[in-house]
């Protein structure tokens, strides 16, 4: 015979009605706490952080700015500061890049595929300049980059200081910067190598490299950021890619032959077309490993220093301004990380890694390596990343000193003189350096 039901459900009913009663009338509310209790976010490092703070989303970028921490969401962005982690202040912009270094740091900001950007107090918010013009906007660590088109197409680069109100100098680039918008659009130069769970910009902003190139069509307009003058407009053939690094126009050849690539590198000083140096059979992996030789991606490295690979396969590092030799890995040795300092290189049998210093030519420090070990160098801190346990190790560069030593597996976003930034879902904290 058939059931008439549960009597439960009846009274999960009453007692769902009378809770609402109740919480309506203000006798009693349980759903504050309810939801307190659901957003109650775990510690994203144990005890080590100094503070922790639920953010408003998943963050595109984090930012260590003098004795602030910016965070850019896709809508919006948002400053804390960095000794306790209060919220100083929120902008409604779509992009945000940091220019300067320090205290005299700033925030640039702006919306997509809308002219002009904003330059901001990362302490305060205030403005302390705007653009409503401008196209595209590079920062660096010592000053910031903006391109303006006119209608026609016609386009000029302005230098600014990080805090200044008159430009250094403005230099025409012609018809370019339709491709170029927001901030720190791709230029061909060296990209940064990262670590899994370590941002992509976590050394951000760089110091502005002497010359930078615009891509024009095809064509690379190479420009002196002393002077401000284009000094050479390079045109690569079709089986070439340029790379500037190291004050130098490097124009990478790879010919298709035999089933594989055959590639070298000549390094000029525009606007002189005569080689400074050139080197066959180095392949700096612009290209993937198909017989096309197509090159797509620029070489790694840091502003002078360019990775290669030798023709039996073993990884070097070079100065990009003379071709020196800085260092030549053995059979297996690979470098994960390099700026223009140091080159962090994991051993063959991937159980140790190390720091090979330039200046002094020889091993810094070394240290053993956890599984699936990832490095990034940072001008504070080289961050350490591992698995089984997730595990993250800030290192000074110079000496391998540890300054911070956590099991998380949280993102380390950023890294300043004193600590660095990591991100779990919506949980942000700032974990100092001992």
């Amino acid at each position: 015979m058939a059931s008439g039901g549960s009597p439960w459900k009846g009274y999960g009913l009453v007692a769902i009605v009378i809770v609402v009663v109740l919480a309506t009338t203000g006798v009693w509310n349980p759903w504050p706490k309810v939801w307190s209790w659901v957003n109650t976010s775990k510690p994203i490092a144990g005890d080590q952080a100094r503070w922790q703070a639920r953010i408003g989303g998943s963050p595109q970028s984090v930012s260590i700015v003098g004795d602030a921490v910016v965070v850019e969401y896709r809508t919006s962005i948002e400053a804390y500061g960095l000794t306790a982690g209060v919220q100083l202040w929120k902008n409604d912009a779509d992009w945000a890049a940091i220019a300067g270094d320090g205290n005299d740091a700033v925030v640039a900001t702006g919306r997509l595929l809308t002219k002009g950007y904003q330059v901001l107090d990362p302490r305060s918010g205030a403005q302390l300049r705007a653009d409503t013009t401008a196209t595209a906007v590079w920062t660096y660590r010592n000053g910031l980059l903006d391109l303006h088109c006119a209608k026609g197409g016609d386009c000029r680069l302005t230098a600014w200081a990080p805090r200044g109100t008159t430009p250094l100098w403005t230099v025409d680039t012609g018809g370019i910067g339709f491709v170029l918008d927001a901030a720190n659009p791709d230029l061909p130069d060296t990209r940064q190598l990262t670590a899994d769970r370590v941002d992509d910009d976590v050394a951000r902003p760089r110091v502005m490299p002497s010359l930078i190139g615009l891509p024009d069509d095809g064509k690379v307009r190479v420009i002196d950021t002393a002077t401000g003058k284009v000094v050479q407009v390079a045109e690569p053939a079709a089986d070439q890619r340029i790379a500037i690094a190291g004050g130098r126009v490097l124009t990478v050849t790879g010919i298709a032959k035999d089933g594989t690539c055959y590639y070298n590198v000549i390094a000029t000083d525009p606007p002189s077309s005569s080689p400074v140096w050139l080197r066959e059979g180095l392949n700096l992996r612009t290209a993937d490993n198909g017989s096309d030789c197509k090159q797509d991606r620029d070489p790694a490295g840091g502003e002078d220093v360019i990775l290669g690979v030798d023709p039996i396969g073993r990884e070097e590092l070079l100065a990009g301004h003379d071709g020196r030799l800085l260092w030549r890995g053995a059979r297996g040795e690979t470098v994960l990380s390099v700026n223009d300092s140091f080159g962090v290189i994991r051993s063959a049998d991937s159980r140790t890694v190390r720091a090979y210093s330039f200046s002094r030519g020889r091993t810094a420090w070394s240290r053993a390596a956890g599984e699936g070990v990832g490095a990034a160098l940072t001008p504070y801190a080289v961050i350490l990343t591992s698995r089984k346990p997730e595990r993250v190790v800030a290192v000074s560069p110079s000496n391998g000193r540890v300054l911070s030593d956590v099991r998380t597996g949280a993102e380390v976003f950023a890294v300043g003189p004193g600590g660095m930034i990591a991100v779990s879902g919506r949980d942000m904290a700032y974990l100092p350096f001992t």
